[in-house]
């Protein structure tokens, strides 16, 4: 028997993706539901220090061999993302949305799969109007729900509390109080979650 977890993510960041994946197996296999906890990586870098992989050259070229790696080793199909780095801040604010009107789930594999598996440019305002079109969701309001103060309000809430917590990347688990950082440590997160 396992319990559910949260996993904190953003959508801008691959190794979120890679966890993403691997917990959809988990889920399935287990018949749970794992809380997905939204949150702005940027701030949660800017509020512990810490500087972006994108901002440090060699661990940047470093992450884009890693990811492919880690991809291959779970089976996951992974392209890096040429637009990267992928601006998220919006999409972050519209799965918060999407989780109030519960749609949550294919709302974020929809998303992930747009950057990390199909390499879209969802920089482009465009582009992500046409993603949200195709999930029977109207573009303009939706994206207009994404600037209302209490949506804004609650992703900067997710991500202090997450800060908080302890969390200080993505993608980060917490289960019976303990925080694992990095979708290779999900593994962890999971044996935990059997006690």
């Amino acid at each position: 028997m396992i319990k559910s977890f949260e996993f904190y993510f953003d959508f801008g960041s691959p190794y979120s993706f890679l966890a993403h994946k691997q917990i959809r197996k988990i889920e399935k296999e287990n018949a749970i539901k794992i809380k997905y906890m939204p949150i702005l990586l940027g701030a949660l870098l800017k509020a512990s220090g810490i500087k972006s992989n994108a901002d440090i050259p060699i661990k940047g070229k470093y992450m884009i061999k890693d990811c492919k790696l880690c991809a291959e080793k779970n089976n996951i199909t992974f392209k890096f993302n040429n637009y990267f780095p992928i601006l998220s801040l919006n999409l972050m604010r519209c799965a918060l949305i999407a989780e109030k009107k519960d749609f949550a789930q294919n709302f974020i594999n929809t998303v992930f799969d747009a950057i990390w598996k199909d390499g879209l440019n969802l920089n482009d305002e465009a582009i992500v109007k046409k993603l949200f079109k195709n999930l029977d969701i109207n573009p303009e309001n939706f994206l207009t729900e994404a600037l209302n103060p209490k949506i804004k309000d609650d992703l900067k809430k997710n991500t202090d509390l997450a800060f908080e917590k302890g969390v200080f990347g993505a993608p980060s688990f917490i289960v019976n109080n303990k925080v694992f950082w990095g979708q290779d440590r999900l593994e962890f997160a999971v044996n935990e979650a059997k006690k």
